[in-house]
């Protein structure tokens, strides 16, 4: 479905479904929390690949804190994304198919049984103020439920179906906003609103993954494949992701902007093979920029990999640069340099957790989505992406390469 027929079903089905789900709740007694320690935690990040890398760090935490077991609900399409750390185990994963909302209704009750089959008894809802997932929440079976509350902020309803009402703080990086809602299922009593609690920086770190060799070796046949010309002992890596999900398409740094700085960066390193990355839909894309710079040491790789091999590619390189979206979480879990380029949203609340360097042109309506307009801008001309010029990333990258 598209993504904003998703928003005006949350939003006109959803907000009377959560208000009559609050009544029955009320009328049960089911909004009070109860007093039990969490064993089968389920968490709930449904759209955003990157989140699954941002929301790793709360996980780990709560398998510390109370030794669960954790699943997680998911749509499809992103469900890879959660093999790249393999905190959750692949049989632990529920997805939820939102191609039409004829298989989204389908898999909704499957999942209410797959719920209930599996005793789930904690679910932490990590989507900000989606009405769905509250209902999700509500109708899993599970005693705690714990999720963003909108207390005295307007427009955000979806009812009282949280045992945990976490206040979401759009002051704090999001990484840290999903640790308060572990946070509050470890309260020792009651509070309004959870979770007053310090969290510091080091516990949003990410442990990195090992890449095996021959893995790597795997990946170096299949770049030597895409450009003949690669030598894996002289040239250096430098990946283009051009691409941000239609989720926010405004997040797009023009490609004509890429185009100049590769060819810039091409024409200072003799040493450096670009390679365009993207999913295999985004390889026509991909194939116009390499035609637009049309030199010999930038090729595209564009649906060459899947998503959970690209830490074998990150591996392997010296450097991205990328549009704000999941490519630059799924590096940190390697270390890989990274230069992410923000507009519509802010590197405060979701700049990578990894060795990353975030660039914005500091325009006054920059950031513009947010939790409040559920991440819907009325923007028809970005601004903000195509004032970052290419010198500007051109400074950076050489930072970087000649560190």
């Amino acid at each position: 479905m598209k993504v904003d027929s998703m928003r005006a079903i949350d939003r006109w089905v959803g907000v009377p479904l959560c208000f009559l789900l609050t009544l029955l709740f009320r009328l049960i007694g089911a909004t009070a929390a109860p007093s039990l320690t969490p064993r089968r935690l389920l968490f709930i990040e449904l759209s955003e690949m990157g989140s699954t890398i941002l929301a790793d760090p709360a996980m780990t935490k709560a398998v510390r804190l109370f030794g669960t077991e954790t699943f997680f609900l998911i749509f499809r399409r992103n469900a890879p994304s959660l093999a790249l750390l393999g905190t959750v185990p692949a049989a632990n994963v529920f997805t939820l198919r939102d191609d039409n909302l004829l298989h989204l209704a389908a898999d909704c009750l499957d999942f209410y049984r797959w719920a209930r089959q599996r005793r789930i008894d904690t679910v932490i809802d990590l989507e900000l103020f989606s009405r769905f997932t509250a209902l999700l929440s509500g109708l899993s079976g599970a005693r705690l439920r714990a999720g963003f509350h909108r207390f005295h902020n307007e427009g955000l309803y979806r009812g009282n179906l949280f045992t945990h009402r976490v206040a979401y703080n759009p002051h704090i990086h999001i990484a840290k906003n999903f640790i308060a809602l572990v946070n509050a299922l470890n309260a020792a009593e009651a509070e309004v609103p959870y979770s007053k609690t310090v969290i510091t920086e080091d516990e949003i770190h990410l442990s990195p993954i090992s890449i095996e060799a021959e893995a790597k070796d795997d990946m170096r046949r299949r770049i030597l494949d895409a450009c003949p010309a690669y030598d894996a002992g002289r040239h250096r890596l430098v990946l283009i992701n051009p691409n941000a999900s239609e989720l926010l398409p405004q997040r797009r740094w023009p490609a004509e902007n890429f185009a100049r700085l590769a060819r810039a960066v091409l024409a200072t390193w003799d040493d450096v093979l670009i390679l365009i990355t993207g999913a295999p839909e985004e390889a026509p894309e991909a194939e116009r920029l390499q035609a637009e710079v049309s030199h010999p040491r930038l090729v595209s790789f564009a649906g060459r990999q899947r998503l959970e091999e690209l830490p074998r590619l990150y591996a392997l390189s010296r450097l991205m640069i990328t549009n704000d979206s999941g490519p630059g979480h799924f590096a940190a879990v390697t270390g890989l340099p990274v230069i992410v380029l923000f507009g519509p949203e802010t590197p405060a609340l979701y700049g990578p957790l990894g060795n990353a360097r975030t660039m914005t042109a500091g325009l006054a309506c920059s950031p513009c989505v947010s939790a409040a307009n559920h991440r819907k801008t009325a923007c028809s001309k970005p601004l903000c992406m195509s004032a970052i010029t290419p010198e500007q990333v051109f400074a950076e990258v050489r930072t970087v390469l000649e560190s």
